[in-house]
């Protein structure tokens, strides 16, 4: 069904309490995540029946309305011109002072922390999602020898953004944490400059890009906080050249001999725990993956993942977690077919499942999530179930000795396929991924189709027919919300 970008927005603000209530505005690949300077006035029924609306998580003053990838972006440009709109009109009603009071109390330090994390890298997975495909269609080139020639350009550009990729999240980092972008990003270079070979740190020649994405996001943190600081105390005459300078000088000395050796022992530990945890543990650590993911993903907390997958990538040239994590997928996929079988009367829920699967099947799983599993009750757990299954096919296969990885972050399901490498190759690679994927569907439904009734409790009709009138005399029913 299309869905029109602007009248989307205006009817999610509307539920929303209206553009003045929107204190921030921020999309990652599927949602549309605000924030609310009275959440009180937010109505979530009215926005769950929005056309286009997939979804919609709440915590406090933090608001995530799934809308699915490709709407999210349009949508989001329309809700974000109707805010400013609104704050140069004046038409916003509360106060900065009461804006932020609400704000520190309706988030912990921790959610605050990894949804911060998750806004310096969502901008950056389209890019990674591009340089991988290239970089696995460089490697399939090289390995076959076709087009000679042009493999070493394909390899270059491919390779391009993640040598830089430090510099990247400095940028990003700066710019959510309230500093000078671009002073974030010449700190954060610093990693990633070959120069850094020349300096000795604790007795350990540095090596250029030692601590990966981690220091880079710490050296810039520290940027931030050291131009800040600068900028309340430097006279404003001398402001602008003696706090970047500052800036840039401190912070980066402080990454040369600290940061950098301290971010590359916790990038080398996180490497080798993944590698450990895999090889000793792998169909138990891919069962306990796979099936919690889904609540992660239900939380918009497994954004706070991309770091590790980001290290993961530098370290190995791929993050053998995305694929045990995308069991999730397939047992949703496995469920809401069982769901669409067990329950055939239910006219309702099949026609959501059959516009809901095929974005399951590419791995985007919020539209089942939402439409389908969570408001049954049992199905969400059955698809846990599979997404446990299949992450521990792939972990078996793993303490066996084939690991499966991916070279970027953010696709999933079928559309993970382009992305995958290992340290057996490509085909060994597809090959276990695409046991794990029949697995997961297979277990998730199996097991909603054993955890549901034979039939649903009431008959539901296509939104586009007459409901049937009820019988006075007769009480309401529905799908119980512990199916």
């Amino acid at each position: 069904m299309h869905t029109d970008p602007a009248s989307t927005a205006t009817a999610v603000l509307t539920h929303l309490g209206g553009p003045a209530n929107v204190t921030s505005v921020t999309h990652c690949m599927t949602r549309l995540r605000l924030t609310l300077a009275d959440p009180d006035a937010a109505d979530g029924t009215g926005l769950r029946a929005v056309p286009g609306v997939l979804g919609v998580v709440a915590d406090g003053a933090a608001w995530q309305i799934v809308l699915g990838p490709g709407v999210v972006e349009t949508v989001t440009e329309q809700v974000r011109v109707r805010v400013e709109a609104g704050i140069r009109t004046g038409r916003s009603s509360v106060g900065a002072e009461l804006k932020e009071d609400l704000r520190r109390r309706d988030s912990t330090p921790v959610k605050t922390a990894l949804r911060r994390i998750a806004n310096v890298f969502v901008p950056l997975i389209p890019a990674l999602i591009g340089c991988g495909i290239l970089a696995g269609l460089g490697g399939v080139l090289q390995n076959t020898g076709w087009l000679p020639g042009l493999t070493p350009a394909l390899t270059t550009v491919a390779s391009a953004f993640m040598a830089l990729l430090a510099v990247f999240v400095g940028y990003n980092t700066a710019q959510e944490f309230g500093g000078t972008p671009v002073l974030g990003a010449a700190v954060a270079a610093v990693v990633v400059y070959p120069g850094v070979a020349k300096v000795t740190a604790f007795g350990t020649q540095l090596t250029p890009g030692q601590g990966g994405v981690l220091g880079a996001l710490a050296a810039a943190f520290l940027a931030t906080r050291v131009e800040r600081f600068c900028r309340g105390r430097v006279p404003e005459t001398l402001d602008v050249l003696l706090t970047p300078t500052v800036t840039v000088l401190v912070p980066g000395l402080i990454t040369l001999y600290g940061l950098m050796y301290a971010a590359g022992t916790v990038a080398t530990a996180i490497g080798a725990a993944a590698n450990w945890l895999l090889t000793t543990t792998g169909a138990l650590a891919g069962l306990l993956l796979g099936g919690l993911f889904l609540s992660l993903v239900m939380l918009g907390l497994h954004q706070a993942l991309i770091p590790i997958h980001a290290t993961l990538i530098q370290q190995q040239g791929y993050t053998v977690l995305l694929p045990l994590l995308s069991m999730a997928g397939a047992g949703q996929v496995g469920a809401a077919l069982a769901v669409y079988v067990r329950l055939r009367h239910d006219r309702s829920l099949r026609t959501t499942i059959r516009s809901a699967l095929p974005a399951g099947l590419l791995g985007v799983g919020e539209p089942l999530i939402y439409g389908v599993s969570l408001p049954l009750g049992r199905p969400f757990l059955t698809a846990c179930a599979g997404g446990a299954a299949g992450g521990a096919f792939i972990g078996a296969f793993a303490m066996l000795g084939t690991k499966v990885g991916a070279t970027a972050i953010g696709p999933s399901g079928w559309a993970l396929f382009p992305l995958l490498s290992g340290n057996r190759g490509l085909a060994a690679a597809a090959a276990i991924y695409a046991g794990g994927l029949l697995t997961g569907y297979t277990v998730g439904f199996l097991a909603t189709w054993l955890a549901l009734p034979r039939s649903a409790p009431h008959q539901r009709v296509p939104p586009e027919e007459p409901p049937p009138q009820p019988d006075p005399g007769q009480q309401p029913t529905g799908l119980s919300g512990n199916l």
